[in-house]
């Protein structure tokens, strides 16, 4: 570990405690919304004026939207399994991720969350457990559980519960990779029926990824994993596995990318080499999102080839993918409108809206965040900045309009130009 590492080190673990007595451990916190000065306020608050809400919501369980906080709270919930790039390091370790999660959620959306880690493992027991407490909440936001059993956990608990289920590591980096896609295309002039896409990393997100590209419409799209291609000559694969497997002679990722006019990294580092790029189509596209180092940095990438539009999860490179884009704003939507679920149609939302902003003039302050004066509308900048504050609008409101669309918003009367205004308000706070 380098000098500079140590000292981050040590400001990060530093940031993590209380600076003195006063203060808590950690980086998040209850807030009071009302007042409770007063014996009258102290007789509201609790006993025995607490108890007209709660017959209330007994009447009626939707008047809890009205009462309580459930209509902006979310739980962060995860079994630790697979915390970032850690791997399964235990359910309280993965504690300060969650909380970070929350920390995002307040600070970009103005959603409160909460951090729940579990200690169980087996589907059945994470399944049976946050079904049991979904209802305290608006949404659910899984976390950092491995694959494959992430995809029954999320598939199950999005049949049972009734509030949004939502496993950002499969579905965040899908909706800002196919924002991106979509304005690489409009850039190239290609058509995305006609891409051949390469996707290393068949875990979640890799899936996820896949899965949002089809219904962009791609057709052709070739995934490996640590053995290499998925190809229908193979018998270890999983079910999500399976649903990718193609006939092809192609093993390798350099066999893969051949003409390729995409690759998506979701792997590690130098997964894509020099040889590979070179390998393209014109005009080609690469996301490389392995953190901190991505499988091919974008200074070597671009030695090969000048045509190239590549994205990494760093923000040190331009064209950041950044989950931080999607799920707080994503959820925001969701729980203005009392939607039960989020469909697919609220994610493709969620990407042409963040792909339109990208087209849109940038602000001084972003630029400024960035040191940069070139942050417009082309290859180093196909992706808006997660500093952005008009994602809250143009995100947000996209999800809740096609939440309504689809019939999942509990609502009604939603006035899409009001709740605009409303998310603007919002916006400046």
């Amino acid at each position: 570990m380098t000098l500079k590492e140590e000292e981050f080190k040590k400001d990060s673990l530093d940031y993590h405690k209380a600076r003195n007595i006063l203060d808590n451990n950690g980086k998040i916190g209850t807030l009071i919304t009302k007042p409770c000065d007063t014996v009258q306020e102290l007789a509201m608050a609790y006993s025995p004026g607490v108890a007209y809400p709660c017959l209330a919501i007994q009447e009626d369980i939707q008047t809890a939207y009205d009462y309580t906080n459930k209509g902006n709270l979310v739980a962060v919930i995860s079994d630790g399994t697979a915390v970032l790039g850690l791997g399964d390091i235990g359910h309280l370790a993965g504690k300060p991720v969650m909380e970070g999660k929350c920390v995002l959620f307040k600070a970009f959306a103005h959603v409160d969350a909460v951090d729940i880690e579990l200690n169980v493992h087996d589907t059945e027991s994470i399944i049976a457990t946050v079904a049991a407490i979904a209802d305290t909440f608006g949404g659910i936001n899984l976390e950092d559980i491995a694959a494959p059993q992430c995809f029954e956990i999320e598939r199950r608990l999005k049949e049972i519960c009734n509030v949004p289920v939502f496993h950002d590591d499969q579905h965040g980096t899908a909706v800002i990779t196919t924002a991106g896609l979509i304005n690489a295309l409009d850039m190239n002039g290609k058509k995305a029926e006609e891409l051949k896409v390469v996707v290393i990393g068949a875990g979640a997100s890799g899936i996820a990824c896949a899965n949002m590209y089809k219904a962009l419409g791609v057709q052709n799209i070739t995934m490996l994993d640590s053995k290499g291609v998925i190809h229908t000559g193979r018998t270890d694969l999983n079910e999500q596995k399976r649903a990718y497997a193609i006939d092809t002679e192609d093993r390798t990722p350099a066999d893969a990318a051949r003409n390729a006019d995409m690759i998506l990294g979701l792997s590690g580092p130098e997964q894509i080499s020099k040889e590979m790029v070179a390998s393209m189509a014109s005009n080609p596209i690469i996301f490389a999102c392995a953190n901190p180092t991505p499988e091919i940095m974008p200074s070597i990438a671009k030695e090969v080839r000048d045509d190239l539009i590549i994205g990494t999860g760093r923000s040190d490179f331009a064209n950041q993918v950044n989950n931080v884009l999607g799920f707080p704003f994503i959820f925001r939507g969701a729980l203005d409108v009392r939607a039960t679920k989020i469909t697919e149609n609220m994610k493709m939302a969620a990407s042409r809206a963040l792909a339109a902003l990208a087209k849109e003039p940038v602000p001084d302050y972003v630029a400024k965040a960035h040191n940069r004066d070139d942050m417009v509308y082309g290859k180093e900048y196909i992706i808006p900045s997660p500093f952005d504050k008009r994602l809250l609008v143009w995100v947000s409101s996209a999800v809740a309009e096609a939440a309504v669309n689809d019939g999942v918003a509990g609502i009604k009367d939603f006035n899409l130009e009001v709740y605009k205004n409303h998310l603007l308000e919002l916006s400046k706070q």
